[in-house]
């Protein structure tokens, strides 16, 4: 084509191109749709607000390539390389359309397309979890998709439609966004292109630096509410005890039987509760593993929209519980089965006060997976540790399995008692091969003579979920019960002798103090409080793997805010464990100042 034509044909060229995105674009959403109604995942989508809703945020990234190729191929007539304009306008829509289908099985299975957090998160590590969703309906639908884009071209010119389609397009700009937020969409309005661009831009926006915002009156407004039970006897019960703190890899409350459960996964877990402190409303600050053990490590927060690597020692404030510990005279050692490199683990560890640290590649062992060795071999290595240090000297012991983790395949032998027909079943008998590795390392304590001096701490890392809610399948993306609410188990030998449970709301920010408290050390002010006061509490939770997700468990309410759609859920917890009837109608004022203190909240942590 000459340069002449060139110029009079750019935009036709630009438009061609972009109509044949949205036809593979508004294909992917209907592909989507089928496939969560074949998974009987579709609920909200089947509502008149439906085609607008699914469809405007690709129409907004249809019209974003259009005018970047548009310019593109101004300025290759401008220097005169009109073809290479022109190739590389194809090549930007060859990219596009491939990530848009590329996204119809992650959206399926995740219920949004991949956000910068994925993308982060998608490194070799998880590969055993990713090729585990390489099924026939997947790679056919990402094929089907493929062939579309190549054959689109062939069949579309860079006409601009009639008035009707024009007026079909500008309806769907102006209706998709108030369907949303009258939708349960359950993220799948998410275009693949607009979620990439907003989610990047959330966590690098030029003009985002660490807040100034000071704790505002709504944070301040939840006045004290609900049971809790008064625990101060039990301050300094475990002074110059030895520490065995076991963060479970995926294991909700609702997974073991001390906390309710039908089958008894863990027995070894069961049995050493019994003369346990069971916390049984405690929660994780972010549903997931790494950001999760920032609370834990350092007593802060995370914020949203921020990777693990932003808080390495340095970079944030932490007064790390492990040097605290280090500085009143214990050996202090982490052990992961999995592997330090995986989203920023080894940012989050370094620098916190641990003389040991060691993951899967340092342990290795016999048997082994992209995410990590096998438990067994793990506590080996934190017996070598306790064996290590001289007999006066106590020891913290941070051990880390990874049993649990999706796909729930844990390397190593073990029995495996439980049905294994569905990846609920899976993962209890993962659960339970981890269980027999933490049973080696409570006879590994005893045979050492070390029980009645050694105080345990027992919880999960975050919940696992099955589908419970439509779209909800493991950890990160929503914050429901069986996603944030976890087990917390505290073993003080010779402080209790049969167990007892504690009603008060905490989350994992109080966990440190707690443990100071037990152990009679002093406790560092901060966001966090001892759980031993016998004072009801708050718990704050929020997920951004997918959107923005914030929630608050007070007393027997559950509240969860979504800023992106200006929405604000509440639940009765005692009425509707399973948080399937939102009350928020019925209790405007509780809602509304649940959101206030949430969004307040939030913001406060911007980092």
């Amino acid at each position: 084509m000459t340069r002449a034509a060139h110029q009079a044909s750019p935009s036709r060229a630009a438009l061609r191109r972009a109509l044949c995105l949205l036809l593979v674009a508004a294909t992917a959403k209907l592909a989507l749709l089928l496939l969560r109604m074949s998974d009987g995942a579709a609920a909200g989508l089947l509502t008149p607000w439906a085609p607008a809703v699914l469809l405007y945020q690709e129409l907004w990234a249809v019209l974003a390539v259009l005018v970047v190729d548009r310019g593109l191929l101004a300025l290759g007539v401008l220097l005169g390389r009109p073809v290479w304009a022109d190739r590389f306008g194809w090549t930007l829509y060859a990219a596009a359309a491939a990530y848009v289908a590329l996204n119809v099985p992650i959206a399926r299975q995740f219920s949004t397309p991949l956000t910068y957090a994925f993308l982060e998160a998608a490194g070799g590590a998880l590969s055993d979890s990713i090729t585990a969703y390489a099924t026939t309906g997947n790679l056919l639908a990402l094929l089907g998709l493929l062939l579309l884009a190549a054959l689109a071209p062939r069949w579309i010119t860079g006409r601009l439609p009639g008035r009707p389609g024009l007026l079909a397009l500008a309806a769907v700009l102006v209706l998709g966004p108030i369907g949303a937020g009258r939708s349960d969409t359950l993220g799948l309005h998410r275009g693949a292109l607009v979620t990439l661009a907003r989610t990047s831009w959330a966590r690098w926006a030029p003009l985002r630096g660490p807040a100034a915002t000071p704790a505002t009156a709504a944070t301040e407004a939840l006045l004290p509410e609900g049971e809790a039970l008064d625990l101060s006897h039990l301050a300094g019960a475990a002074r110059g005890y030895n520490v065995v703190w076991v963060i479970l890899e995926s294991t909700g409350a609702r997974h073991l039987r001390s906390f309710g459960a039908a089958l008894d996964a863990t027995p070894r877990l069961t049995a050493l509760a019994a003369r346990g402190l069971l916390f049984e409303r405690m929660y994780t600050s972010y549903p997931e593993s790494i950001k999760s053990l920032l609370p834990l490590l350092c007593g802060e927060y995370p914020a949203p929209h921020t990777s693990a690597r932003a808080y390495a020692a340095g970079g944030s404030p932490c007064t790390p519980l492990a040097g605290q510990l280090g500085a009143a005279g214990y050996r202090t050692g982490l052990f992961h089965s999995g592997r330090f490199v995986y989203l920023g683990m080894a940012e989050m560890v370094e620098g916190r006060g641990f003389e040991v640290l060691a993951d899967a590649a340092v342990i290795g062992g016999p048997h082994a997976a992209s995410f990590g060795t096998d438990d067994r071999s793990t506590v080996g290595k934190v017996l070598e540790f306790v064996d290590a240090g001289p007999a006066e000297r106590p020891f913290f012991a941070l051990y880390m399995p990874i049993a649990g983790h999706h796909p729930y395949r844990t390397p190593g032998p073990g029995r495996r008692p439980f049905a294994a027909t569905t990846e609920a079943e899976h993962h209890r008998n993962d659960l339970h091969v981890g269980d027999a590795a933490l049973g080696e390392l409570i006879d590994g304590i005893t045979a050492r003579g070390l029980m009645d001096r050694t105080l345990w701490l027992i919880m999960g890392d975050h919940g696992e979920a099955f589908h419970e809610h439509p779209g909800n399948f493991a950890h990160s993306l929503f914050v429901y019960e069986e996603n944030v609410h976890i087990p917390v188990v505290v073993v003080v030998p010779g402080a209790l002798q049969q167990q007892l449970r504690a009603p008060q709301v905490g989350g994992t920010i109080d966990l440190g103090p707690t443990l100071l408290e037990l152990l009679g050390l002093p406790v560092v002010a901060g966001p966090g409080r001892s759980l031993l006061a016998g004072e009801p509490g708050v718990a704050r939770f929020f997920t951004d793997h997918s959107s923005l997700l914030l929630g608050l468990r007070q007393d027997r309410w559950k509240c969860i805010v979504e800023p992106e759609a200006g929405r604000v859920r509440l639940f009765d917890l005692e009425a509707d464990p399973g948080e399937q009837v939102d009350v928020a109608a019925r209790e405007p004022e509780r809602a509304s100042r649940c959101r206030l203190h949430l969004e307040a909240w939030a913001a406060h942590q911007s980092f």
